[in-house]
């Protein structure tokens, strides 16, 4: 889901959660608005607003987990490329052609997860016939001695932890954050504006607290559904580690 979007209905569902209480307070008889009345909607209030927060908290701790893991795992593949790029180095001229193989995947890999200027989608699907290629080509080295067995082996233990690491993120591209519950979390705040507004006095500053504070959820759903795009967002994960692998690999 679009989340600038979203965040701009969050908003414009609190302002208007915020004119409806209002007005409630204006065609309410003065029964209903008595001191112990608002009591009780203040402890009612109260117990959407402590499960309201819980929810909230939930839901920015699921969306930051997700960031977190996934930034972790761009890290680790953009040391393991430099790293396989030092085996294949050392290995000797025989493998300059799996290195240049492995450059050249990786250019792929960065250009399709970062599209940058492109205007283009961010792909985190790997390219596999390309990754066969460079595998195939790992595989047909022949050692002639110790060192490049050694060697071989550990290259294509790297490769495989390569492939298997890009194919993770491609899985993990699911949303991690529920749909119905940021609809529930926003009914709630719904609700909660609602008597808010209600309670308040009708002047202004009740009026201008209220709408800064719909502004600050807003913010809090926006980061939620930002950190759900780690890769085209705008709190988007860096290609500065990967980009300083395809560095190393020219080298």
């Amino acid at each position: 889901m679009d989340a600038t979007l979203t965040a701009l209905i969050v908003f414009g569902c609190l302002t208007g959660a915020v004119l409806v209480g209002r007005t409630l307070r204006r065609v309410l008889p003065e029964q209903h608005l008595s001191t112990e009345s608002k009591d009780a909607m203040k402890l009612a209030i109260g117990l959407v607003a402590t499960m309201s927060a819980l929810v909230l908290g939930l839901l920015v701790s699921s969306a930051k987990g997700a960031y977190d893991t996934e930034r972790s795992e761009v890290i680790l593949m953009a040391s393991k490329i430099t790293f396989l790029g030092r085996v294949l180095d050392a290995y000797g001229p025989e493998a300059a052609g799996v290195r240049a193989q492995l450059r050249n995947t990786t250019d792929e890999a960065v250009q399709q997860m970062w599209p940058g200027q492109m205007r283009r989608p961010t792909d985190r699907n790997p390219d596999v016939q390309a990754g066969n290629l460079a595998y195939a080509a790992l595989q047909q080295l022949s050692p002639q001695n110790e060192m490049q067995r050694v060697l071989k082996s550990q290259a294509a233990t790297l490769a495989g932890d390569l492939a298997q690491t890009r194919s993770l993120l491609a899985a993990q591209s699911v949303p991690s954050v529920s749909q119905p519950m940021l609809i529930i979390l926003v009914s709630w705040l719904v609700v909660i504006f609602i008597g808010f507004s209600l309670l308040a006095p009708p002047n202004a500053t009740t009026v201008f607290a209220l709408m800064i504070s719909a502004l600050a959820v807003s913010g809090a759903i926006f980061l939620i559904l930002e950190l759900e795009q780690p890769f085209g967002g705008l709190i988007g994960i860096s290609s500065e580690p990967m980009v300083n692998a395809l560095d190393q690999l020219g080298k």
